[in-house]
């Protein structure tokens, strides 16, 4: 795992000394994803510099270094990922005469040999993998940016002034001195809506994301290229669903355990210590349990907990550990540990970010790496075989929602934002018990309101989707300039009828919040680490397997994950794994009435709401009075605010400290 960087100068740069210097301070900014090397290279009489970061996982020598040039010398190539599938990729090079004489055996040299031999988009089809990447072409005197099909690797790139920059994060873009450190507001207003800032766009203007699934090419620095699909999840799905078969339930249970394992045993190809995040859950357990069948020695496993009861997955997570007999750590967070950490979330996510579920991922990721350098996560389950609430719950929950009349809809929207009131403090227990009475995650009752006022205010079955997900509804109301950027939930439509609404709100999640929010938030928290993390779950072996399957064999009985269930209890009691979903969640409003509230006090204050100059200070003050008084359980839009004001004082307002 590494990290990339780079740029294009204009005519008037060309040949600069200072070139090497500037790739050198990109790459230094972004050496926590590859503290073992780093590598630079140049073309003066093009202006293309390119940088890179190296965490040594496999071919741990010399003969992996990049930027790394293809055997022709045609081409240049920095590469961050890691591609599961490139020893087969090898052997059909070799079997069709178009392999170099090797010189070592990292997936970086197959990947280029690939690109080589059939092109850049027909090797990118053939990968098993996760990766960004930048290629120069010297022949053709052109630079192609690609990522992979569901966004585990970040890239971001724009122009500034006469300069094209790129880079797998934000900081190796502002370390160039033509970078101009200027908000979209337009980015605020969706990352109000969702806690994160969508792809395309960024928290900068003139800057973007590549979506997953794209690559993008230039012929100059000051080309307004266009990124194209090189994989469609759409289309991909409805091949994969078009080539499904009518086996037995027991026999694709059977064949899905299968691929599995072989995705399993492929992430685990590593020259250097790798373990796995447990949290006692579905995924991660099935995961740990496949570990532990393939691997020659015992699996190192990982967990975190909290002292809040309803929050802490430790136990559960340490009872699979005991059952599948891996070497198991944990550490159970405190708020010493959190206050620790607010200084350094705007550098880890260069971009305002407010999944607080962030602060245990760092920490988790902190305690993995001081005894592994990789390590396997369950993300990507519940997206591919139907995990989350509004996937088991939600389609049946429209169904009746949309027949009944406005004025009831409203009086239940008032109705359960009393009852989410009213279960503050020391009945936090009692709905906890409640939910796990009726088999709700036991946070359910903190989404009553949220859940209700979606119901009132959906036109049809995609705005009940944006509502369900969305933290601020109406976020312009909150914003002193309203504006707001456009995301994939605006522009999404399934035009095979043959998705059920379940499949549809599935597919949304993988192109929305899956890469925006799950996978950002993991990115960037095991990469401050130095620590590589992968996800058999989004293996494309796994995604074709997923979507071949019919939707009765993921949802069924009002459960999710049908048959990662029954895959499980081969491996796991079923008494071990089965309880109420739960999530990464952390006891954030309570935190933020306790010991956060002295800082919260400071961050929203109507004077430092008027310094950031983006919202509206009488609004802010209002939700944060409502929240310190047990009126409304605001935690998570208020950890949102306050991720964007810390994030401003930061990177925007100068000479600014974020206080305590």
């Amino acid at each position: 795992m590494c990290g990339i960087a780079g740029f294009w100068t204009g005519e008037s740069d060309l040949g600069k000394s200072n070139n090497l210097a500037v790739l050198s301070a990109m790459a230094d900014a972004i050496a926590h994803r590859g503290p073992d090397a780093e590598g630079v290279w140049q073309d003066k009489s093009s202006g293309v510099g390119l940088a890179h970061r190296r965490l040594s996982v496999i071919d741990l020598s010399e003969a992996g270094a990049q930027p790394m040039l293809s055997s022709s010398g045609r081409y240049v190539l920095v590469y961050n990922g890691e591609i599961y599938n490139h020893r087969e990729l090898r052997v059909e090079l070799e079997s069709s005469v178009n392999a170099p004489s090797w010189r070592g055996r990292s997936d970086t040299e197959t990947l280029l040999a690939t690109i080589e031999a059939v092109g850049i988009e027909v090797a990118l089809s053939k990968t098993c993998g996760m990766f960004s990447l930048a290629l120069w072409d010297c022949a053709d005197q052109s630079l192609t940016l690609a990522r992979d099909r569901i966004g585990e690797k970040p890239l971001y790139y724009g122009t500034c002034g006469n300069t094209l920059l790129f880079g797998s994060e934000l900081k190796a873009l502002k370390a160039h001195p033509a970078f101009e450190s200027v908000v979209d507001r337009a980015s605020v207003g969706a990352y109000l809506q969702f806690g994160y800032v969508p792809y395309p766009h960024s928290i900068y203007k003139g800057i973007k994301k590549l979506p997953p699934g794209h690559m993008i090419s230039f012929c100059n620095q000051n080309e307004v290229a266009v990124s194209k699909a090189w994989w469609s999840l759409e289309s991909a799905s409805t091949h994969y669903m078009e080539g499904a078969g009518t086996d037995s339930f027991e026999v694709l249970v059977r064949s899905t355990e299968a691929t599995l394992l072989e995705v399993v045993d492929s992430q685990m190809i590593s020259d250097v210590p790798l373990g796995v995040f447990l949290s006692g859950g579905i995924d991660s357990s099935l995961v740990a349990a496949l570990m532990c069948k393939t691997s020659r020695g015992s699996v190192h496993s990982f967990s975190i907990g909290f002292g809040e009861s309803r929050f802490n997955e430790a136990e559960h997570a340490k009872a699979v550990a005991r059952h599948l007999g891996t070497k198991h750590t944990e550490f159970l967070v405190n708020t010493k540990d959190v206050l620790g950490l607010i200084d350094r979330l705007p550098h880890i996510y260069d971009e305002p970010f407010s999944d607080s579920s962030q602060l245990p991922t760092i920490l988790l990721s902190k305690l993995a790496r001081q005894h592994v350098t990789v390590a396997l996560t369950g993300d990507g389950g519940d997206e591919m075989f139907g995990g989350y609430n509004r996937h088991v719950s939600g389609p049946t929950l429209w169904k009746w929602i949309r027949r009944v009349p406005a004025p009831i809809k409203a009086a239940g929207a008032t109705l359960a934002a009393n009852l989410q009131s009213s279960m503050t403090g020391g009945r936090a227990e009692l709905s906890s018990r409640l939910a796990v009475r009726f088999g709700f995650p036991v946070t359910a009752v903190d989404r009553l309101g949220k859940f209700a006022s979606a119901a009132r205010q959906s036109v049809d079955s995609n705005s009940f989707y944006r509502n369900i997900v969305c933290i601020f509804s109406e976020p312009s109301a909150w914003m002193v300039e309203p504006t707001q950027a456009k995301s994939i939930l605006d522009t999404f439509h399934v035009s095979d009828r043959k998705f059920t609404l379940a499949e549809q709100w599935m597919m949304l999640d993988t192109l929305s919040y899956l890469p925006d929010d799950i996978l950002v938030k993991v990115d960037r928290a095991s990469m401050s680490m130095s620590l590589e993390t992968r996800a058999p779950f989004l293996d494309k072996r796994i995604i074709e397997a997923a979507w071949k399957l019919p939707i009765s064999s993921k949802i069924s009985d009002g459960r999710g994950k049908r048959i990662l269930r029954e895959v499980l209890w081969r491996h796991v009691p079923q008494a071990l794994v089965e309880r109420p979903k739960q999530g990464f969640a952390i006891p954030i409003d309570e935190w933020l009435r306790g010991d956060l509230k002295e800082w919260a006090d400071d961050m929203l204050s109507p004077s430092s709401i008027r310094e950031c100059g983006l919202l509206r200070p009488s609004m802010v003050g209002s939700l944060w009075e409502d929240h310190c008084a047990g009126r409304v359980n605001a935690g998570q839009q208020l950890w949102t605010i306050l991720m964007l004001q810390v994030w401003m004082y930061e990177n925007i307002l100068p000479d600014t400290l974020v206080r305590h």
